[in-house]
């Protein structure tokens, strides 16, 4: 973390999980254990029905809300989609957009992430970019290739000034969910990858500026060990976001010097 130069964020995403009903219990455990003095952006991002609950119990700790996905479209007859205006009329501060998940399940490519993107920050949306390789990928040695293909396409007629509200997240895709983490070192040789691509294209001032994360089994255990490298700036969180303790715990990690 680099805290001179940029913001630290700690994303939970909680994926098609939790209710409208359980938020303000969660939120309640979740004040009681967190840090006092807090040392980053806390960001939960949620089914988009129950954002509007997210942001009412959120207030008491300080939590902006997020979303999960975007559509590309400003209106119009997409049935069940939900687009960028849409979301910040109700307060959305972040929304996730190209996680694998979605890439995998529903056939997002790296065009349509831009697209997302964009659609976002017209509105003032900071768009959560995730990136990440598979083992396969990662086994045959095309790990930065890959993620810097996806970080070019991702940020593709984005100007510098839309670059500053941007935030990166890495996520391997053979560590999200599966209990396998990337080591430290491969956490910070990947996100210090990423930051050499977006100042090829930017210059060094905009570059140090950008947020990356890492996501990918980040838990209350490894969480200082990730975020004690100089281009981790936080996390993107799953299964330990639904632990208000766990949680917690990945916030007060981010205290270290």
């Amino acid at each position: 973390m680099n805290r001179k130069y940029r913001k630290t964020i700690i994303a939970g995403n909680w994926k098609m999980n939790q209710l409208a009903s359980t938020i303000k219990p969660f939120m309640e455990e979740l004040k009681v254990n967190m840090p006092r003095t807090k040392t980053c952006d806390v960001v939960l991002c949620a089914p988009a029905i129950m954002v509007p609950a997210l942001i009412r119990a959120g207030k008491e700790c300080k939590i902006a809300s997020g979303a999960q996905d975007v559509s590309c479209f400003e209106k119009g007859a997409y049935t069940g989609e939900i687009s960028a205006t849409q979301l910040a009329d109700v307060g959305v501060k972040y929304c996730i957009v190209g996680h694998s998940e979605r890439r995998q399940y529903h056939g997002e490519d790296d065009m349509l992430v831009n697209a997302k993107a964009k659609a976002l920050l017209e509105k003032g949306i900071a768009p959560i970019i995730c990136v990440g390789e598979s083992l396969e990928q990662r086994e045959m040695d095309l790990t930065m290739e890959y993620v810097a293909y996806q970080v070019k396409a991702a940020l593709a007629g984005i100007d510098a000034t839309q670059l500053r509200r941007c935030v990166i997240a890495y996520e391997p895709i053979w560590a999200i969910g599966t209990g396998k983490t990337a080591t430290a070192e491969q956490a910070q040789e990947v996100c210090e990858g990423i930051r050499a691509v977006i100042r090829k294209i930017y210059g060094a001032r905009p570059a140090r500026a950008v947020s990356i994360l890492y996501g990918g089994s980040m838990n209350a255990k490894n969480a200082a060990e990730l975020l004690a490298q100089p281009d981790i700036d936080g996390g993107l969180i799953g299964g330990a976001s639904l632990k208000p303790v766990d949680f917690a715990t990945i916030i007060a990690a981010t205290a270290q010097e």
